[in-house]
Order: structure tokens, then sequence, then C-alpha cells
């Protein structure tokens, strides 16, 4: 889950898609006639697109969900050159050179959004390049730096994980929260070997760089918490979740955490014989509630998933950029949460929890916030744990002081109320994944990171580093140190 600012690159080529926005267009005249996903739709199977790869057929106004839901998803379908071009193909045409050694296509027309993603049918495809996006600031009609999305995702589902409209859940890039923005570049950097960046002699060749079957650019628009509609250039004005009606669980002294194992009344309590054996359970720190960031329930699968337990907590990282407002927050929520279930196929927002540099606490997957909800975080430890996303990346930055105690307060919270130490080890049994067979007994952290369990950089090598001074505050907040 990690995302490289990429200022200067030499490549062999590079395949690349410019949307910029005419405000004031409509969605049947973007494309070039073809419609792409408007506001509301849920996104069809991918056999039911269009030869432009957007909707060959939406819901008319009126329908479920249509004005009462903020925010927006645009799909094009990505075909990148060096073999994956096709003829006639309408959105890759009029190539011009690219100074870095790539290729440039013309533009299209897209409304504004502030996160994207690319998504593919087969989960377990993996691009063969860098997929790279650059956007433009609706603020300042600036471009930025090419970035590259992360090819691992953000997160993993379980085998069996599906949407609402029970479609399987796809392969995706991690999202990346660009802010307000009204124009978007995409292009993929082949993988080469030998010679050196920029050398066109022949001393390095390039890799194929035909996407994945069914790759589509996906451009969210979170909308504003309310519902109101965003003109370009607009930044969301969040309403206070606090000022919400339920928006906020307040938190809790440890005596009261105790006394009422920390549950709201959507969630059940543990055992009379769990109550009486376990002391240990950290003061239950302030929780944003879904309703406080704003979360549209009618996108999500109704239905939850438990397990048995909360034996552990997996941190990660998200949303790939340090440089948001706090303010910003349940709008990348929202960003997330709408590119989860609506492009990447999944049941709800992956992770159970997400917390921000100003160290604010949000709930994530529906179903209650004590109970062991199963997460989509990390493949094979999806069950019995718990998945946590710190907002930012952390492959060189340190997070922040408030991040940190924000973690130890959460972990030793909801750890405590399962009965785990969360300054201790304890055993998992995989479920199968890329890192750890299936059956097998894997002994970790209580508050492990994501790459303990799954083969990836998340959650950055800074905050991982973080991760001992955490758990260890944790432990001191529950009482055992």
């Amino acid at each position: 889950m990690r995302a490289l600012l990429v200022t200067s690159i030499g490549v062999a080529c590079a395949g690349a898609l410019l949307l910029p926005l005419a405000p004031t267009e409509s969605a049947e005249s973007m494309l070039n006639g073809k419609r792409s996903t408007s506001a509301d739709d849920a996104a069809p199977p991918l056999a039911a697109r269009g030869p432009g790869g957007v909707d060959s057929g939406t819901r008319a106004a009126g329908a479920e969900g249509d004005k009462s839901v903020p925010g927006s998803t645009q799909s094009v379908t990505l075909r990148a050159s060096g073999g994956g071009t096709r003829a006639g193909d309408e959105l890759l045409s009029a190539w011009e050179d690219d100074p870095s050694g790539g290729r440039r296509v013309a533009s299209r027309k897209v409304k504004p959004f502030s996160l994207v993603g690319v998504v593919w049918k087969d989960p377990g495809a993996v691009p063969p390049g860098r997929i790279q996006v650059q956007t433009r600031s609706s603020a300042t009609k600036k471009w930025s730096a090419w970035r590259t999305l992360n090819t691992h995702g953000d997160g993993s589902p379980s085998p069996g994980e599906r949407s609402r409209r029970g479609e399987k859940a796809l392969g995706a890039t991690a999202p990346m929260w660009v802010g307000d923005s009204t124009a978007v570049r995409v292009r993929i950097v082949p993988d080469v070997e030998g010679g050196r960046p920029g050398d066109r002699s022949g001393a390095r060749e390039a890799r194929e760089t035909t996407l994945p079957k069914g790759a589509r650019l996906e451009l969210i628009d979170p909308g504003k918490s309310g519902g109101a509609g965003r003109r370009a250039g607009d930044r969301a004005r969040e309403e206070d979740p606090a000022k919400r009606p339920g928006g906020v669980l307040p938190a809790l002294t440890r005596a009261d955490t105790r006394s009422t194992y920390g549950d709201d009344a959507a969630d059940a309590t543990p055992s009379k014989k769990d109550r009486a054996e376990d002391t240990h359970i950290g003061p239950r720190p302030q929780i944003v509630t879904r309703k406080g960031w704003g979360a549209d329930e009618s996108l999500r699968e109704q239905g939850f998933t438990y397990g048995r337990t909360t034996k552990a907590a997996f941190v990660h990282h998200s949303a790939e950029t340090n440089d948001y407002n706090c303010g910003d927050v349940p709008a990348i929520i929202r960003g997330i949460y709408r590119y989860h279930v609506k492009s990447s196929h999944w049941r709800d927002l992956g992770y159970n929890f997400l917390v921000d540099k100003c160290g604010k606490i949000y709930e994530g997957r529906a179903g209650g916030v004590a109970k062991p909800v199963t997460g989509a975080h990390t493949l094979g430890f999806n069950t019995d744990t718990t998945g946590i996303a710190v907002l930012g990346t952390y492959t060189k930055a340190v997070p922040s002081k408030a991040a940190k105690d924000a973690l130890a307060k959460l972990t030793a919270w909801k750890l405590g109320v399962h009965g785990v130490d969360a300054s201790g080890k304890v055993t998992l049994t995989s479920e199968g994944g890329t890192k750890h067979k299936r059956g097998s007994k894997v002994t970790l952290n209580a508050v492990p990171g994501h790459r303990d369990g799954f083969t990836t950089e998340c959650p950055g090598e800074k905050l991982y580093g973080e991760l001992p001074a955490v758990r260890t505050e944790a432990g001191r907040l529950q009482g055992r140190r």
C-alpha cells in the first residue's frame, strides 16, 4: 500500500489517457457520446459494459439512491500501448510524444473527482508495469507530478467476498486521494531489464505493458456529507461529526469501559464469564461513527459477517498521500468506501477502523465497533482480527504522535474487549494467502503490521518501525504494565 511520487522517469514506452473536465457537459455527452457511470448508478458487470468501457445502460433518475446519495463514480476502460491497443479504439487516438519517453493521448472529458484507482476483472492478476496518474487541481489548475498507484491494493478481501449485487470482488490498485481535481492522465510504465533510465539504444528491454483484462479507471467524487452537490473548485465543507446525532461514540474512562464493556446500542455484550474474568480493557477512545462521516448505507451489503472473537489488530496505511487536511477525512473515507464497494465489488469498506494524522478515529466496516466484524484488510487473516488503516503513506514519512497515540488507545480498548494483551503475542491460523500457507499456525504480535500477514510493504517502513512503541503503550493503557 505504497505511493511513489515520480517526477522524472525515462521509459521505453508508456500508454496514457488525458481526461480533462468540461463542468457543464452532461453525462451523455462525455467520452464522445458514450456515458460514464452516473452519480449513483451501481456499476454493471464488466461483461455488460459498452465498447467505450462505460455503462451500456443506466438507471433512470429517481431510481434507488439517486439524488439522495452524495458523490459519484465514473468508469473508463483503459487499454495500454505495447500490445493493448486495438484498431478503432476511441480512447487511444491522436498520440503525441511525451518528453519522459512515454506517450500521451488526446483529451477526454470527465466530471470533478477527488480519488482515483484502477480495477480489473481477475483479482489474481497483477499489471506488468507501474500504473501512474497525473491529476489537475481544480483550485490551482496545475498538474501534479506522476504518482504510482500501488497495484497490490490497500486491503485484501477473503475469497467469496461479493458486493451487494452479488458481483465477485475485482482486482484493484489502492485508491489514491488527489483532492478536488478536474482532469487526469494515466499511463503504464513497463518494467525493464538492463540499461539505464532513458536509454533507448536497445540495451534494455521493455516488458509487455498490456493491462489485465477489463482494466478501467475509476474516478470518485465522495460528495458532501448531507448529500449536497459539489461544483468544480469547491472544497467540501464537512459538518462536524460531533454536531450530528449519533455521529460520535464518546470516550469512556477505564472504569466506565469495564462496566459497560465499551458497547454502544448496536453492539452485543460479551458473556458474563468474559466480563468477570477480564479487567484489562483500555478506556474506549472517542470514535466517529459511520453516520458521523456520512456513510451511505444503501451502497453496502446489508448483512454482516462475524468471527468468534478479535485476536489481533493489523495496522495498514492508506489514502496514498500525506497531503490532506484533517477536515477532509470524512470525504476521504467516503471516497475509499465508494471505491471498495462500487468499483472493487466488496461488501463494504475493507477496514474496520481508520485513523487520521490528527489522531481522530473513525468506524470503518459496519456491524458494531466492539463486535468481531470480519473485514477485508489482510488476505488469510481477515477472520478473528480487526484492520486499522492510518491515513497517509509511511514508507519515508514518520507518522504523527497523534496518530500513534490513537492507535495505542484503539488497540488497548478493542483487543481488551476480547481479552487480548495488546502488548503480547497471539497465534492465528492462516486461511491462505501470499505469505502463509492455508492451515498453518502463525505466531504474531497482537498488533502486527499488514506485512506480517501478507506480502506487501504496508504499513510502510516508518509506521512499521513505530509499532513496538504502540504495543507497549497499548499494554500500559490496559493496565498490564
